[in-house]
């Protein structure tokens, strides 16, 4: 089965040359980097029906309170000499600079150890989260590069140009983690979270679940432990904050456009046949 899914996988645009073509005049000097994921909307979906099917709302005006709240959040709290964001945060936000199947799947080997279960239930739950999690970053690639909204670095060091009296500029600002090179609404790391948390949420419930624990290469030393999904995705949210590379609206779309695959997953995907 794996050898006839990397078979069928094989010229899936995922895998794709990026073809990004950046905005210059001739002879001009632009930062060279390519982004990151702007081939994943074309990829082919595991379980949704289109790219766009869960896009989200644009993000906040430029001129809303919501918008200068959110700069005022991140500004604060993710700026690299931050004097507000406590010790925990910063090892919050180091921890969870981990991403792809790190990020999840030693919860859900956890899980899945649980005394009781079958090979079966385990292999749909593997199933099931790898497959909403690729089609996440699918959906979320959409939406970041359908949008293309600034990130903190490029809104902070360019307050002045909002049209927001309430955001003030701080043009030598910089994030306590280094900013991604793609887009940043809406949050990734939150809508893999939101999809892989509403599929181990069915399986095991919202409660407590005792003690789930997880290191990260990302903060070496380090071990996080929690009592409920809904804790860590919580925490992945207060993370990319804290990180300075996402503003709270972000999140809260992430982990929503994430929720909402999950169930629609759930639903129509590796239903018992009874």
């Amino acid at each position: 089965m794996a050898a006839e899914l990397l078979a069928a996988r094989a010229a899936d645009a995922s895998l794709a040359p990026i073809e990004y073509r950046p905005a210059a005049a001739p002879g001009v000097y632009v930062p060279t980097p390519l982004p990151i994921g702007l081939e994943q909307p074309r990829a082919t979906p595991w379980l949704i029906k289109r790219a766009d099917q869960f896009r989200p709302v644009p993000p906040p005006a430029l001129k809303s309170v919501q918008w200068a709240r959110d700069y005022d959040e991140v500004r604060t709290l993710g700026g690299r000499a931050s004097e507000k964001r406590s010790a925990e945060q910063s090892e919050i936000a180091r921890f969870w600079i981990v991403v792809w199947p790190q990020s999840w799947n030693p919860i859900v080997r956890q899980l899945a150890a649980a005394p009781g279960r079958t090979p079966l239930q385990n292999a749909r739950l593997f199933a099931l989260t790898s497959m909403v999690a690729a089609d996440a970053f699918i959906a979320v690639f959409d939406a970041k590069y359908a949008y293309a909204f600034w990130r903190p670095i490029t809104a902070i060091r360019n307050g002045d140009l909002d049209g927001n009296d309430a955001t003030a500029r701080d043009a030598a600002w910089l994030p306590l983690v280094d900013t991604p090179l793609h887009p940043e609404y809406p949050c990734a790391h939150c809508i893999v979270a939101g999809a892989v948390g509403a599929v181990l949420e069915a399986e095991f419930g919202r409660g407590r679940l005792g003690v789930l624990t997880m290191a990260s290469p990302t903060a070496p030393g380090v071990t996080r432990r929690w009592e409920r999904i809904a804790d860590i995705v919580e925490e992945i949210s207060n993370a990319r904050v804290w990180g300075g590379i996402h503003y709270r609206s972000s999140t809260r779309a992430g982990e929503a456009m994430g929720r909402a695959l999950g169930e629609f997953a759930l639903a129509t995907h590796l239903r018992p046949i009874n």
